[in-house]
Formats: structure tokens, sequence, C-alpha cells
């Protein structure tokens, strides 16, 4: 297969076309951001680590049924990935209060809640990606009704496959974010990425981060926590 010209580059990939209808080209950029870009710097090995982190990741939930655009991983770096439409949501599931949730609702980071939580924000940078509800969802044309449905019913059965993959890594998984796209059908399909930089994970002994809010608070080195989290992941 070949690499076709570049169709977008976005904070932490490239994406290209190929040479074969419906299949795109996936970089994985040593690049690590926070803050909607305000904070940015090069990371090196970054790149690597999510690509592989997020292959494995989508393997395991394929082999649980889970419809998503992946395809394959083709190098350190690169994987080949199914066209999708994304919708423009980002769609946030939360196991434990943590993050802009506990500073919204004044509940303590690390309490769990009673049931998991389904959120979305408006993926659109010059508006910050607000909070949203299912009204603005349908107000916007975002997604239909059903369709409202069936992601959230997705984000679950996505949770409910990363939890019990977590555990067995002993990590605690307290959040995570993920994006959906349309297939040619309509059908309603997982993309983008799944890795420390989309989730917020937690040692289940220790309570130590092994995500990005290394980076996004500055707690010490990105890429030893990333290593750290693939290797349990592929043990």
């Amino acid at each position: 297969m070949e690499k076709k010209e570049l169709l977008y580059e976005g904070k932490a990939k490239k994406l290209y076309k190929t040479d074969e209808d419906g299949v795109l080209w996936v970089e994985y950029l040593d690049q690590a951001t926070a803050l909607n870009g305000a904070k940015k710097d090069a990371v090196s090995g970054k790149g690597a680590l999510n690509n592989q982190i997020t292959s494995l990741i989508f393997d395991r939930l394929k082999d649980e049924g889970i419809p998503s655009h992946f395809i394959e991983k083709i190098s350190k770096t690169e994987q080949l990935v199914k066209f999708v439409s994304i919708i423009p949501l980002e769609v946030v599931v939360r196991n434990t209060a943590a993050g802009s949730f506990s500073k919204r609702l004044a509940i303590p980071e690390g309490t769990s809640l009673a049931f998991p939580i389904v959120e979305f924000y408006f993926k659109e940078d010059r508006l910050d990606d607000p909070f949203i509800n299912d009204d603005h969802v349908r107000v916007l044309s975002i997604a239909t009704t059903e369709e409202i449905q069936e992601i959230k019913a997705l984000a679950k059965r996505v949770n409910d496959a990363l939890r019990t993959l977590f555990q067995k890594a002993e990590i605690r998984l307290i959040d995570f974010k993920i994006e959906v796209g349309r297939d040619t059908d309509g059908g309603i399909l997982l993309a983008d990425e799944i890795s420390p930089d989309t989730c917020r994970l937690w040692d289940m002994k220790t309570q130590e981060h092994l995500d990005k809010d290394i980076y996004r608070r500055d707690l010490g080195d990105l890429v030893p926590v990333y290593q750290e989290v693939l290797q349990r992941l592929a043990d």
C-alpha cells in the first residue's frame, strides 16, 4: 500500500490518503499538548508509544466485538484505519471523579461514582470544546436521537471492556475520552485513539498517575510512564 497526500495534521497525528479507497494512513507524532494546545512540547518516543498502545487496545476491543475504524499497525509510529466521517463530539466516560469534573461539581478527586457517567463535549477549538447535553447535540444537528443512544451504548461497552483490560494490568481506569464516526453506510464506529493521552489512569496500589496528567500537571517525564502502561498491557 502506498501513502499519498496529507489530508490533515492535528496536535498528535497526521492523516494521509492511500492508494486504496476507504483506507487512511495515520502517523503518530512526537508531540505532547494540553489545555487545548496552549501547552505544547516535542517529546521523543511518544508517538511510537501511543501508536503501539492504541493498536493493542483496538485489537483487544475487536475481540470483544466492538466496532472501530482500526485496521492494523504497520510500523512503530503508523497504522491503517478505515475512512469515517468524524462526529464533532468528544465522548467522555467517567468512573471516578477527577480533573474538570471534580472542579465543576466540587467532588474530591478519587471519589468513585455510583455508576459510569457519559458526557458530551462539542468538538470545536474556537469554543474551547464546551460541555453540551443531548438536546444541544440534536439542535446542532450533530447526531439524531437514535445516534445519541447508540453512541452512549458504544461508550459504555468500551468502558466495560477497558476497565477489565486495565484491571488485569493493575491500572484503575478513572475516565477516558473517545471519538466516533460514521462509516460509508452510516454505521457508528469507534475512531481516533485510546491511549494515556485520552485516558486518566492510576496505579491501583499507589494511585500514581499513569497518563497525560504527568505532563499536564508537570509531575515528571511522560515517556517512562507510557512505557510502563504499554508493558503492563502487553504482559
